[in-house]
Order: C-alpha cells, then sequence, then structure tokens
C-alpha cells in the first residue's frame, strides 16, 4: 500500500517562473546601474575638460597682463602678434572676427599639459582713461610738457581649449595702467 506522502507530487513550476523573473529584475537594475555610471563618467570627463580649458584660457590672460606689464608704448598695436587697437562702433570685435584665433592673428601663451591645443590671446588697446582723482590736472594751460595723469586701458581676450578641442572657455579682462 502506497501512502500519499510517498507518492511524488507533479511539478508545477513555479520555482522556476519566480527565479526567471527575478534574474530579469536583476539584469534591469544591473543594465540601468552601468548606463548611470557610464552617463556619470562622461559627465565628470566633459567637467574636466571644462576646467581645463578654464584655466588654460586663465593662464593666457596671465601671460597677456605679465606682457602688458612689460610694455612701454602703444605704438606697436597694429595687429602684429596678437596686439591691436579696438574697433571701431559698429565693425565686428577683433576677437569674433574669422581666423583670429589661428596662425599669427593671436598671440600664443605658455603651453599648459594635458591640452589639446595652445591657449591663445588677443589684446586691444581701447585709448586713455583720465584719471578721476586728478582730473583738473588733465590739461596743461602752462605747457609745461609735464606728463597727463592718464591711464591706458586694455581689452585682453583669451581662448583655452581643454582636453578636446570641443572643450572651448573664451575669457576677457579690462586691464589699466599708467604707461611711462
Amino acid at each position: 500500500m502506497i501512502t500519499s506522502a510517498n507518492t511524488p507530487r507533479r511539478q508545477q513550476g513555479v520555482a522556476l517562473f519566480i527565479s526567471l523573473v527575478l534574474l530579469l529584475v536583476l539584469t534591469i537594475i544591473g543594465v540601468s546601474s552601468v548606463q548611470t555610471t557610464s552617463l556619470e563618467v562622461r559627465m565628470s570627463r566633459n567637467d574636466h575638460d571644462t576646467l581645463l580649458a578654464f584655466q588654460s584660457a586663465e593662464s593666457a590672460l596671465r601671460d597677456a597682463e605679465a606682457v602688458l606689464n612689460n610694455l612701454t608704448s602703444t605704438a606697436g598695436f597694429d595687429g602684429g602678434t596678437g596686439q591691436y587697437t579696438v574697433s571701431e562702433m559698429g565693425d565686428p570685435e577683433i576677437w569674433r572676427t574669422n581666423g583670429i584665433w589661428s596662425g599669427g592673428n593671436s598671440a600664443v601663451a605658455d603651453e599648459i599639459q594635458g591640452t589639446a591645443a595652445d591657449a591663445r590671446y588677443v589684446i586691444e588697446y581701447m585709448g586713455p582713461v583720465l584719471r578721476r582723482e586728478n582730473a583738473y590736472e588733465q590739461s596743461d594751460p602752462y605747457g609745461s610738457g609735464g606728463v597727463l595723469d592718464r591711464i591706458e586701458m586694455f581689452r585682453i581676450t583669451a581662448l583655452g581649449v581643454g582636453g578636446t578641442e570641443n572643450a572651448r572657455v573664451m575669457l576677457q579682462s579690462t586691464f589699466g595702467r599708467v604707461l611711462n
């Protein structure tokens, strides 16, 4: 006599179905986390490239300021080695013209490691500005030939490139100093 406890039951396949569903859920979670991680890596790389381009442009600004600190005359602002006079009203700005950032149209800054291209800068002479504190001394009514109290103003535009050519940062600063 065979009892019902000893007879094998017919399998329904529920355990197989549940394990397949759990495997599908784990696969979806895994694929989703891989996509999220790869997106975060790309975002991090782009952020790094942008910061590198910013540092490169900032370095180019400092190089241009060093050039201006050693400047004794504004006579050389004729377009050579990235030194221009500011554009006339209505004309496009120098830093927006075609080809300004290639060749000898702009000056090359000191190299920063890891960048795809050299940082470049353009210096524009904007003209003198009278000092407000000594405005009454600007004209020399006695003809003594004294030096006028004025500040020569320059606009520096720098273009930095990051780890790839697509990461570009452009910075501008205004620089003023008294020329001796």
